[in-house]
């Protein structure tokens, strides 16, 4: 059932040297949530994973205040909005969605889905990556 996941690394480590390595297979079995905020000490923002069976919708939410974004990993997703539309997304897609717009998910695949949320507020940091070592743009090829 994990095959298509089971390669994915989040960062994870109990001596915190500065980052942290896990998969999803190791935060648990079965559908439902995966909490890789808490799992690797992450606290600049949220972030889950959700394994959803075929045919499942979760229920329509909304935040006060978290923006989110959505990556789907696997599977087909539809997402649900407000407004009364509806988008498929496949492996790769992704939907960011303001905090007070209502929205759902269903998987509407016959295989499991996978969606990985982050979610946050306040705004972005920038870039304020540093190179290290003899790259000076200290990035992958277009990261300029």
């Amino acid at each position: 059932m994990y095959e298509r996941w089971a390669t994915i690394l989040i960062l994870m480590s109990e001596d915190d040297p500065g980052y942290a390595v896990s998969s999803l297979e190791q935060m648990g079995e079965g559908y439902g949530f995966r909490k890789i905020r808490h799992e690797l000490g992450v606290t600049a923002f949220g972030i889950n994973a959700i394994v959803i069976p075929p045919g499942y919708a979760a229920g329509v939410h909304y935040h006060d205040e978290q923006e989110e974004t959505y990556f789907v990993h696997a599977g087909e997703v539809e997402f649900r909005f407000g407004d009364g539309s509806t988008h498929v997304l496949s492996p790769g897609g992704i939907a960011r969605v303001s905090p007070a717009t209502h929205r759902g998910i269903r998987n509407v695949g016959d295989t499991d889905a996978i969606v990985v949320v982050a979610g946050g507020k306040d705004g972005y940091v920038g870039r304020d990556g540093q190179a290290v070592g003899d790259n000076p743009r200290g990035g992958p090829p277009g990261a300029a």
